[in-house]
């Protein structure tokens, strides 16, 4: 029997993607697939989720690419607007995980420890866990096996014990790896079904 569930955030409770802003400045979705593949990529959004600074990082790319230095200002400074609300069908299943007193609930996420307290002020769902382990805030990001062992420490959970609910396959093996249970999340109706498989009944 599973005694935690272990939540990761954006994508999976939190609708989050650049492109709802860049929607706005760009006036082709090949324009944005441009800019977002060879300017602001995943790979430097990651950084800041390790960790880095976001001046630090603005300051990076507007040097190398100062034609575009408002676009990659945007990035930042209207981060909000790559907010889209959460995803509610999840949230009812976390919701429901909650109240269940056979379970511990947390969250473990990638996400810049500076922007997160703009997700804060708008989704009090996120108050529900027992507790948020976040990269920005542990300089370590998913799927580094530090920041899954970093979750299991400092809730004294067993990793056969756990199942790990994640978007990003490339971070459900890393979990996988330590031997913790993965859910590769791609929507709220088979994320039901697959609780369901593993004898997690959802009223």
């Amino acid at each position: 029997m599973y005694k935690n569930i272990i939540f990761d955030l954006g994508g999976v409770l939190i609708d989050w993607n650049p492109r709802y802003l860049y929607r706005k400045i760009f006036d082709s979705e090949e324009k944005i697939d441009w800019f977002l593949e060879n300017i602001c990529d995943m790979d430097w959004n990651e950084q800041q989720d390790a960790g880095r600074p976001l001046t630090e990082a603005t300051k990076i790319l507007v040097d190398k690419y100062p034609e575009y230095e408002t676009e990659i200002s945007a990035y930042y400074g209207r981060w909000i607007e790559m907010l889209d609300g959460p995803i509610q069908g999840t949230v009812d299943i976390l919701k429901q995980t909650i109240y269940n007193p056979n379970f511990r609930v947390v969250a473990l996420t990638n996400w810049s420890a500076e922007t997160f307290p703009f997700a804060l002020e708008r989704y009090d769902f996120l108050g529900w866990f027992e507790g948020v382990v976040m990269s920005g805030e542990e300089k370590c990001k998913k799927p580094d096996p530090k920041i899954y062992n970093t979750l299991l420490d400092r809730f004294d959970m067993k990793p056969e014990d756990c199942i790990f609910i994640d978007d990003s396959l490339r971070n459900i093996k890393g979990g996988e790896e330590l031997g913790i249970n993965g859910i590769h999340f791609t929507n709220p109706e088979d994320l039901s079904s697959k609780l369901s498989e593993k004898g997690i009944a959802l009223s």
